[in-house]
C-alpha cells in the first residue's frame, strides 16, 4: 500500500525529488568509480609477456614474513603476515640443478633482469627498458630476423620496435646506461617476439656481459621451465614446489607469472587498494552527509503536505514508511543510473592515474559487477537512512504543531540534534588533537579528511543555530545595503533550517578543498626546508636518466673533490616500511648535515646506521642500539645505531652506507651526487662530459627539481580527491537550486507587495553572500585547525603551507558557485506572473 502511494507521490512531484535524485546518482557514480579502482587492485590481471613460452616460472619470494603470536582468553593464536619488499629478490643460480632433475622438466632457462636504458633521441617510447642475457630470449621466445646473437662483450641484440623507433640498423652503435658506466655497443642482431611484448623494451647481451651488468654473482632473477611434451603445467608446478620445499623460491603458472615479470604492477595493486578504499570511504561519508541534507530540505519543503496527512489521521509510522518508500524508489532509480555512469568514470580515473605514472600499463583495469551492486546497495541504504533521519521530527510532532511550523521555521531545534552536533564537534576536535601526535603520512592522511567530514557533520546538525547567530551579527551591516539587505536578514532569521542546509555543503566544499590543496605543500615545504638546510655541498650532480653512475663519482674524486653519492630505497623493520638512503661515508660531514642530535656520523660503515628522531622514537633506538632490518631485495641485515638526526623529513628515516644499499637495489645509480669543491660548474661539467644526461646544479636548483617531482606526486593525490570535491560542488549547486526553486510563492508575494525583480534578485545575492561568508568562516576554521595539527604532527611546527592566492581562488570559486546557483533558479522563478502564483491552490 505504502509503495503505491510512494510511487504516486514521486510521479506527481518529479521536480521536488529531482535534487535528491541528482545527489544520489552522483554518489552512486562516485562509489562505483572508487570501487572499480579497489577491484583492480584486488583482482586486476597482470599478464606475462616475456615468459609466454615458459608455462612454469620459479622466482624468489617478494615478501617479508612475520608470525605474530596472540594470547587471548588462555588460548594462543598464530597469525601470519606478509608485506611486499621494494626491490627484486634474487635466487641462487645453483637451484638450476635441482630444477633440471625434477620429473617433467625438459629445459631450465635462467633469467637475468637488470637496468639497461638505451640513450637515444627517441628514448624507449614510454616503455620500461631492461637488460637480459641472450639465453633467456627463449622464454618468449625471440627470434633473430637479421644478424647474429651477441658473442662479444660489446654486442647487443635489440628488438624490432626499438630499431624502427631509433632508426638503428645492423652494425650501428648504441650507447646504453646500465648499472655500470655508460657503454657503447654494436647492434649485432635485431629480433622479434613470437607473442606481443607491448610494455617493455628488452636489450640482449652476451651471457658474461649480462652477468657483469646484473652485478649479482651466483644469482639469477628467475628460472623459466619448459615441460616435457604431454606434461601438465599444473602437475609440474606441484612437482617443482615439492622439490624446492624449504627454500625461499615460489612457483608460478598462468597469470601468476605476470607479477613476477612486472614487479611495479604488483606493487601498484597494493597502492590501488589503499587509494580506492580511502577514496571510497571518504566518498561514502561525504555522500551520506550531502544526501541527508538534501532529503532534509526536501522534507522541509513538503512540511505542509505532511502536516495535512498527520491532521487527517496518518500515524507517525505511516509517515515514516511513506518517506522511506519514496526514498527507496528514488534511490533505486538514482543508484542504477549512477552505477552505470560510474563504470566509464572509473575507466577515466584509471586512465588519468596511468597518464600520471601512478599505475603501470601492465596492470589491467578490472570492472566487474560487484562495484555497481555495492554502489546501488549503498545508495539505497543512504537514501533510506537519510529519509528516516529527515522524517524524525515531522513524524513525531502533533498535527496542529506541524501545520503551524509549515508556516514558519522559527521552531526550536530538538535537544537530541543539538546533543548529537555537540558530540560530533567534540569528536572532530579529538581527531584534530590526534593529528598532532601522528608522525607518519599513512597514519595521518585518513584522519585528516575524516576530521573535516566529522566537523562538517556537526555543522549540519548545529547549522540552524549557527545561521541564527550569524544573522544577529550581520543584521546591522545588511540593513545598510537597502531593502534587499533587510529582506535577506528577515529570510535568514526566519528560514534558518533551509539556509543551514545550504551552509553545510558549502562548508564541506571549502574545508575539504583547502585541506586537499594544502596538505601536500605543508609536508613538501617542510621536507625541502630541511633538505635545503642540510645540504652543505657546493654543487649537486643530477641525471636526466636513471641516475648518476659510480664511475662519474670516481672521476670527481680523482680531482680531490669531496663526493657523496646518495642512493634511495625502502627497507622494512619488522613489517613496517621506512624510507632509507645510502650515502658515501668518506667526507660526509663536508657535504651533508642531517642535524645530528645524538651520536656521530663518523662511525657510519656498512655495519652501522643513523636513524631519524621519528624512527628512533618509534623503534626505541639510541646510539649503540641494535637495528634489524630487511633490505630492499629481502636480504636481512643487523646494524648498530651510531647517530640520531633531526631532519628525517628531508633525508629519510634511515641512513646507511652507500655500498650496502647499492648492492641490494634494482637501480644502484645515485639519485644525486653532492660535491664539495672549489672548482666551478663549468670545470665540473667538463669532467663529466663523457657521461650523457648528467647536469651540474646549485643546491637551490636541485631543490627546485625535487619540488617538481613532488608536485607530480601531489597531482595523483589531487586527482584522487578531485572527484569527491566535484561531487561536493555539485551538491552545493543542487541544494541551492532546490532551496530557491521552492520559493516561487514567496517571490510572488514580495512582487505583489511592491518589490521589484531587481530587489528580489538583490535579496538572493545578499542571502548567497551571507551564507558564503558563514561557510567560508566555518570551512576555513576547520581546514586551518586540521592543517595546523597535521603540520605539528608531521613537521614539529605549527606552520601549514597556505598560499593566499590559492585560498582566495577557492573562496572565489565557492562564491561563484553560490551566486550562479542562486541567480539562475531565481530568475526562472521570477518569470512566473505573481498573480498566477498567488491565486494558485496550494
Amino acid at each position: 500500500m505504502m509503495l503505491r502511494y510512494a510511487l504516486k507521490t514521486v510521479r506527481a512531484r518529479k521536480a521536488g525529488f529531482l535534487g535528491a535524485f541528482l545527489a544520489l546518482m552522483c554518489a552512486a557514480a562516485l562509489i562505483t568509480a572508487c570501487g572499480t579502482l579497489l577491484e583492480t587492485g584486488l583482482h586486476g590481471t597482470i599478464r606475462t609477456e616475456r615468459y609466454a613460452a615458459a608455462p612454469v616460472v620459479v622466482s624468489a619470494d617478494q615478501n617479508v614474513h612475520r608470525t605474530i603470536v596472540k594470547h587471548k582468553k588462555g588460548k594462543t593464536k598464530l597469525k601470519h603476515k606478509a608485506k611486499p619488499i621494494a626491490e627484486r629478490a634474487w635466487l641462487p643460480a645453483g637451484l638450476a640443478q635441482t630444477l633440471a632433475g625434477t620429473p617433467g622438466v625438459a629445459r631450465v632457462i635462467p633469467e637475468l633482469t637488470f637496468l639497461a636504458e638505451p640513450l637515444t633521441a627517441t628514448g624507449t617510447g614510454g616503455r620500461t627498458s631492461y637488460g637480459h642475457a641472450w639465453e633467456s630470449a627463449a622464454l618468449t621466445p625471440y627470434r633473430l630476423t637479421t644478424g647474429t646473437a651477441p658473442k662479444t662483450p660489446t654486442d647487443v641484440v635489440i628488438d624490432r620496435d626499438l630499431a624502427g623507433r631509433a632508426h638503428l640498423a645492423l652494425g650501428d652503435r648504441l650507447t646504453i646506461q646500465s648499472t655500470q658506466a655508460p657503454r657503447t655497443y654494436r647492434v649485432s642482431g635485431i629480433a622479434v617476439p613470437a607473442t606481443a611484448v607491448r610494455h617493455q623494451t628488452p636489450l640482449f647481451f652476451a651471457t658474461a656481459e649480462a652477468r657483469r651488468l646484473a652485478a649479482h654473482p651466483g644469482q639469477v632473477t628467475a628460472f623459466g621451465l619448459v615441460p616435457e611434451p604431454g606434461t601438465d603445467p599444473g602437475r609440474l608446478r606441484e612437482a617443482v614446489a615439492a622439490a624446492l620445499h624449504g627454500t625461499s623460491a615460489q612457483v608460478s603458472t598462468g597469470n601468476d607469472r605476470g607479477p613476477v615479470e612486472f614487479l611495479d604492477a604488483a606493487a601498484a595493486r597494493t597502492k590501488l587498494v589503499s587509494m580506492g578504499g580511502a577514496m571510497g570511504g571518504t566518498s561514502l561519508l561525504v555522500a551520506v552527509l550531502v544526501v541527508v541534507g538534501t532529503f532534509s530540505l526536501s522534507v522541509q519543503q513538503r512540511l505542509r503536505e505532511l502536516a495535512l496527512l498527520r491532521a487527517i489521521a496518518a500515524t507517525s509510522g505511516q509517515i515514516r514508511r511513506l518517506l522511506g518508500w519514496e526514498a527507496l524508489v528514488v534511490g533505486a532509480a538514482a543508484g542504477t543510473a549512477g552505477a552505470l555512469a560510474g563504470l566509464p568514470l572509473g575507466g577515466w580515473l584509471y586512465g588519468r592515474f596511468l597518464a600520471l605514472g601512478a599505475v603501470p600499463a601492465t596492470l589491467r583495469h578490472t570492472a566487474g559487477v560487484l562495484p555497481p551492486l555495492a554502489a546501488v546497495a549503498a545508495t539505497l541504504f543512504g537514501a533510506w537512512a537519510a529519509a528516516r533521519i529527515a522524517s524524525r521530527r515531522v513524524a513525531r510532532i502533533r498535527p496542529t504543531q506541524a501545520l503551524a511550523e509549515a508556516r514558519t521555521e522559527d521552531a526550536p531545534l530538538a535537544w537530541g540534534r543539538v546533543l548529537a552536533g555537540l558530540l560530533l564537534l567534540a569528536g572532530g576536535a579529538a581527531l584534530v588533537a590526534l593529528l598532532s601526535v601522528l608522525r607518519t603520512e599513512p597514519a595521518s592522511t585518513p584522519v585528516t579528511f575524516l576530521a573535516v567530514v566529522v566537523l562538517s557533520t556537526s555543522v549540519a546538525l548545529l547549522g540552524p543555530l549557527l545561521v541564527r547567530t550569524a544573522t544577529r551579527l550581520l543584521a546591522g551591516p545588511l540593513r545598510l545595503t537597502g531593502p534587499g539587505g533587510r529582506l535577506a536578514t528577515a529570510n535568514l532569521r526566519g528560514n534558518a533550517v533551509r539556509m543551514a542546509s545550504v551552509v553545510t555543503p558549502l562548508t564541506l566544499l571549502i574545508g575539504m578543498t583547502c585541506t586537499v590543496l594544502f596538505v601536500q605543500p605543508t609536508l613538501g615545504d617542510a621536507a625541502r626546508a630541511q633538505a635545503g638546510e642540510g645540504v652543505r655541498a657546493d654543487w649537486v650532480v643530477a641525471s636526466r636518466g636513471p641516475g648518476v653512475p659510480a664511475e662519474a663519482a670516481r672521476r670527481l674524486r680523482a680531482h680531490h673533490d669531496v663526493v657523496t653519492e646518495v642512493v634511495r630505497t625502502t627497507v622494512r623493520v619488522g613489517l613496517d616500511k621506512y624510507a632509507a638512503q645510502g650515502v658515501t661515508p668518506a667526507g660526509l660531514t663536508h657535504t651533508w648535515d642531517p642535524g645530528v642530535t645524538a651520536g656521530s656520523l663518523a662511525g657510519l660503515t656498512e655495519h652501522t646506521a643513523a636513524v631519524s628522531e621519528l624512527a628512533a622514537d618509534q623503534l626505541h633506538l639510541k646510539p649503540g642500539s641494535t637495528l634489524k632490518i630487511t633490505l630492499g631485495d629481502g636480504t636481512p641485515a643487523t646494524l648498530t645505531v651510531v647517530a640520531v638526526y633531526a631532519r628525517g623529513l628531508g633525508f629519510g628515516d634511515l641512513t646507511l652506507a652507500h655500498d650496502l644499499i647499492a648492492r641490494h637495489v634494482d637501480n644502484p645509480l645515485a639519485s644525486a651526487v653532492l660535491v664539495g669543491t672549489e672548482r666551478t660548474r663549468t670545470r665540473l661539467a667538463h669532467t663529466l662530459s663523457e657521461f650523457p644526461g648528467l647536469t651540474v646544479l646549485s643546491p637551490g636548483a636541485a631543490d627546485s627539481l625535487q619540488a617538481q617531482r613532488q608536485q607530480a606526486n601531489a597531482e595523483v593525490n589531487l586527482l584522487a580527491m578531485g572527484l569527491v570535491l566535484a561531487f561536493t560542488a555539485i551538491a552545493v549547486v543542487n541544494t541551492l537550486a532546490m532551496s530557491i526553486s521552492a520559493r516561487i510563492r514567496e517571490f510572488a508575494l514580495l512582487r505583489l507587495a511592491g518589490a521589484t525583480r531587481r530587489q528580489v534578485l538583490r535579496m538572493l545575492r545578499t542571502e548567497a553572500l551571507s551564507v558564503l561568508l558563514l561557510a567560508a568562516v566555518l570551512g576555513s576554521t576547520m581546514a586551518l585547525a586540521v592543517l595546523t595539527s597535521f603540520s605539528i604532527g608531521m613537521t614539529g611546527r605549527a606552520a601549514p603551507a597556505v598560499t593566499p592566492l590559492v585560498y582566495t581562488t577557492v573562496i572565489a570559486g565557492a562564491g561563484l558557485l553560490a551566486l550562479v546557483a542562486s541567480a539562475l533558479p531565481g530568475r526562472t522563478a521570477l518569470r512566473v506572473r505573481p498573480v498566477t502564483v498567488a491565486t494558485a491552490k496550494e
